[in-house]
């Protein structure tokens, strides 16, 4: 009995230590973050605050391409390799339904505990098959930036409609360039044939009433008058109130341009607000930010983004992984992340925390633009948005370019989603 008693203890004895061991077992993770503006700044802070707090691990933070597309591409490279060499990765809001085979539940690693803090459209999203492939991070929507002392010096309002904005930005282009400075443009966006522009297009066309390219019920809607007009609309702006060279702009060299002070109003997402009131900004305590503008429909539309994380199915330790995941997608992180960067959280409590307000005011003034953004028809398209994408931002940069007419630009993206999806041709939703 007493030998029974004493083996029992032994191995009782090993599996702690075992356990010691392997707590104490250095793990390193690698991380595929953003490096748009100071993303990746801010990302690697985070690591380091985790690092501290778990010394056993070692975090690295990969730098990713800034454009979507590209980042992408990366991803499927590691991702169909079935690589474990990263294993975390930042994923687009519209990427779930195309990627969920590749990602771990994060149910099993105790998401339950947390899920409820997030905005639950988000989590939804995330959720494929009742599987959650990624944790919200931060959230997004298109907004229109604003020059608040050119409006005042030209006694102007702030443009609720396309055509307020467009006679407000010839106005005030044509005075800034009579007094002195020629590379000044009226309105400045994303065109370059990328993701970016899905996004921009969307908005135009959602608010004049022309549907969101793909209904939810998966009927093909883009070929509609009010779609053609939006597009139509988009392609007089080049190189009249918009540069010509906008066919090639992103993201970033979109908000240099505005940092430079090169520009009246710039559609952009919200990261670039605490940048632009960064010292070396000629644009700094100069703007302010409101809802996109309305077309047709009445009101405005603005493209949901935002970004998550998720775990590889082929991380060597997904434990980790994902107890690193749930700290970066906590309040403690996303708080730094909205106060040093004006990335938008996706934990509601924090658009009722002072320190974040005080920092983003816009956060509270448009929290009704963020919950009701527009979403891509990613979900309706999975797995193929990534085609349907491609196929509508090709569509619309051939009319920005001059290439191609919007209608016949529409009718021929209409017949290539329809061979590329299978679905039924249907009526925009009002």
């Amino acid at each position: 009995m007493k030998k029974g008693l004493s083996l029992i203890l032994v191995i009782s004895l090993m599996l702690v230590l075992s356990s010691v061991v392997f707590a104490e077992e250095q793990v390193e993770i690698t991380i595929a973050g953003g490096s748009v503006g100071i993303e990746l700044d801010l990302t690697k802070e985070a690591a380091q605050l985790y690092m501290e707090r778990h010394p056993n691990v070692k975090v690295n933070v990969l730098d990713t391409p800034d454009l979507a597309n590209d980042r992408l591409g990366l991803y499927l490279q590691f991702l169909e390799a079935k690589s474990p060499k990263i294993d975390v990765y930042q994923i687009d809001v519209i990427w779930p339904g195309d990627l969920a085979e590749h990602f771990v539940d994060l149910y099993e690693y105790g998401a339950e505990k947390y899920v409820d803090d997030h905005f639950q459209p988000i989590v939804e999203n995330n959720t494929v098959e009742g599987r959650l492939v990624a944790m919200p991070w931060f959230t997004d929507a298109g907004l229109l930036y604003y020059r608040k002392d050119l409006l005042e010096k030209y006694d102007l309002e702030v443009p609720k409609t396309w055509e307020e904005l467009e006679r407000a930005a010839k106005i005030i282009q044509t005075g800034e360039r009579a007094a002195g400075n020629q590379d000044f443009w009226g309105y400045i966006w994303q065109g370059n044939a990328y993701e970016g522009l899905t996004c921009d297009a969307l908005e135009w066309v959602a608010s004049n009433g022309g549907g969101t390219i793909i209904s939810p019920d998966k009927k093909i809607t883009i070929n509609n008058e009010k779609a053609i007009e939006a597009i139509e609309m988009a392609a007089d702006w080049v190189g009249w109130i918009s540069p010509p060279g906008t066919t090639g702009l992103v993201e970033e060299s979109t908000r240099k341009m505005w940092e430079a002070g090169n520009a009246a109003f710039m559609r952009n997402w919200p990261y670039c607000y605490k940048l632009g009131n960064a010292e070396g900004s000629a644009i700094k305590g100069k703007f302010d930010v409101a809802p996109l503008p309305a077309g047709d429909s009445g009101n405005g539309a603005a493209t949901l983004g935002g970004w998550n994380l998720a775990v590889s199915k082929y991380s060597e330790h997904p434990e980790v992984a994902a107890d690193f995941v749930f700290f970066l997608t906590g309040y403690e992180i996303q708080k730094l992340r909205a106060t040093k960067g004006s990335f938008n959280p996706t934990i509601k409590a924090l658009y009722e925390d002072e320190e974040v307000l005080e920092a983003n005011p816009f956060f509270g003034k448009l929290y009704d633009v963020f919950v009701n953004a527009v979403a891509r028809p990613s979900t309706a398209t999975a797995p193929n948005y990534n085609e349907v994408s491609r196929l509508f931002f090709q569509a619309v940069h051939s009319v920005l370019s001059g290439e191609m007419d919007a209608r016949t630009a529409v009718e021929y993206l209409e017949l290539d989603l329809q061979d590329l999806t299978g679905f039924e041709i249907g009526e925009p939703q009002k």
